[in-house]
């Protein structure tokens, strides 16, 4: 017999769940509500001051407009507010895709993606955001990390970034190029300007957490020195990782200093060993990561990597001034579009 403290407690809990998930489901109606009404509003000021002849008193009329619903509906509805409605009608004009993203994200998840003035860059910001439920603080500590710039998909041409976001949006899958980044961001680890392979691969077994969180979504630890055998030889993974989002177990070699050729041969042995031994039915082929202080990109493409499973990243342990990062980022980004689109043209 179930005692009355016993039955009290569960009939207590599951009406709490209950009542959790009603405020849940009335705190994402309500802000779809409040996006919607947010476009609308933008779309008509939109119209009427930019799409009319009064566009050179936009500033007095938003400032009327601003004042008068303040005085009607209180705080709110600031002028400040009213040029976030515009701006988010200005930059996602398409009513279907305003409805699909407020299903989604809030209004502080929206305020800060309409600021970003790169389309594709936006699009890659809002399908992860809603795939991988990014919290808006989230979203603004990955942007402020670069995470668009880093990332392997911002290296290719336009037209492919545009197939690829539509492809996640479309299927909700996540590809290999939202996902590996170059370079990978060390500076957690502490380490000083001279160290050894070990040293960065027990600082990193130090900081897993943070380390996890860089290299993205979907990342779990499997194994460190994961040891083969080859032929009666040994060989060993510095770390071994398996990606959820990916499906595949992800292979991590360690190098100082510069890329080499001869780095390309030792991952193939060890994602082929992975791939024939390691590998479980339902999962993908392997992948590997070779992080290196400096690359050689000129190696790099004249090995394919980029056509393999094989990708080769930096790594930085001392974070530059954001502003240099930041300026060597867009070089980067616009020197390996500016590659591939000429072997292109070539091809």
């Amino acid at each position: 017999m179930i005692s009355p403290a016993l039955s009290d407690a569960a009939l207590i809990a599951d009406i709490r769940q209950l009542i959790d998930a009603a405020r849940r489901r009335a705190v994402q109606t309500i802000n779809a509500e409040l996006s919607s009404l947010y476009w609308q509003v933008g779309r008509r000021i939109h119209a009427e001051v930019l799409g009319g002849k009064r566009a050179a008193y936009g500033h007095q009329i938003l400032r009327n407009l601003a004042a008068q619903l303040t005085a009607s509906y209180g705080r709110g509805w600031s002028e400040k507010q009213l040029r976030h409605c515009l701006r988010f009608a200005e930059t996602m004009p398409d009513e279907d895709i305003v409805t699909a993203l407020r299903r989604d994200l809030s209004w502080t998840h929206i305020k800060t993606l309409i600021y970003i003035d790169d389309e594709l860059k936006r699009s890659f910001y809002i399908e992860l955001c809603r795939l991988e439920h990014w919290s808006s603080r989230q979203l603004q500590e990955r942007m402020n990390a670069m995470l668009f710039e880093r990332s392997t998909l911002s290296k290719q041409p336009n037209k492919i970034i545009a197939h690829e976001v539509a492809q996640l949006r479309q299927t909700g899958q996540v590809l290999p190029a939202f996902l590996l980044k170059d370079p990978y961001l060390l500076d957690f680890l502490g380490l000083q300007d001279r160290y050894l392979e070990k040293d960065l691969e027990d600082a990193i077994l130090r900081e897993m957490e943070q380390f996890l969180l860089e290299l993205g979504a979907g990342f779990t630890f499997v194994e460190r020195q994961k040891r083969l055998q080859i032929d009666q030889d040994d060989f060993y993974i510095d770390l071994l990782f398996y990606n959820r989002k990916l499906k595949r177990l992800i292979a991590v070699e360690l190098k100082l200093g510069d890329f080499k050729a001869e780095y390309k041969g030792q991952m193939e042995l060890y994602l082929r060993y992975l791939s024939k031994f390691e590998q479980e039915p339902d999962e993908n082929p392997p992948l590997g990561i070779i992080l290196c202080t400096g690359k050689k990109q000129e190696q790099i493409e004249l090995l394919e990597l980029n056509k393999s499973e094989i990708h080769v990243a930096e790594y930085v342990t001392v974070l530059p001034p954001r502003e240099v990062l930041q300026a060597r980022l867009n070089l980067s980004v616009e020197q390996a579009r500016q590659r591939l689109e000429s072997l292109e043209k070539h091809t």
